[in-house]
């Protein structure tokens, strides 16, 4: 029933052929995670095949290293009539231990699309908590700011 799962964690063990050349997990490999939690969220969210339209913000806060339990937390903050924003936190640490740190967070944001392709509707998730409120005006800031960004990199664009 689409409309019920507004998050999801998965999990992924970071293995060698995650690695870059200074021996860390590859920003690349963490995108594809971060991705695929993304689409995993909105599709539970949405019961619709979902498209990643947007990711942004997307801060490295420390390397994960090979070996590392890894952890993608995607979390549905704010619905538009196609589109679900999505928070996502990574963590990462010894799989031996439950500790495990921040190394990555960003906004994605998905759209459920039709047989066809096309945008289609999806439920609207109404805050309930304190928090909730907090990052879905959060979200909202974002989208003005995403609309400023976007026409200062027209200039970048060739015609």
């Amino acid at each position: 029933m689409p409309g019920v799962e507004r998050q999801i964690t998965l999990r992924f063990l970071a293995e060698p052929a995650d690695q870059n050349f200074g021996g860390k997990v590859h920003g690349g490999a963490v995108m594809k995670w971060i991705d695929l939690a993304a689409y995993a969220c909105a599709a539970g969210w949405s019961g619709k095949y979902c498209i990643t339209a947007y990711a942004g913000g997307i801060r490295f806060v420390k390397p994960i290293l090979v070996g590392s339990i890894v952890e993608v937390s995607a979390k549905v903050i704010l619905t538009g009539n196609t589109s679900m924003h999505i928070a996502i936190d990574v963590r990462a640490g010894d799989p031996k231990t439950e500790k495990r740190d921040l190394t990555t967070h960003c906004i994605v944001i998905m759209v459920a699309v039709d047989e066809h392709g096309q945008p289609t509707a999806v439920p609207e998730w109404i805050p309930q908590t304190q928090q909730d409120i907090e990052q879905c005006e959060s979200a909202r800031r974002l989208v003005e700011m995403r609309k400023k960004i976007s026409s200062e990199m027209a200039h970048y664009h060739e015609p």
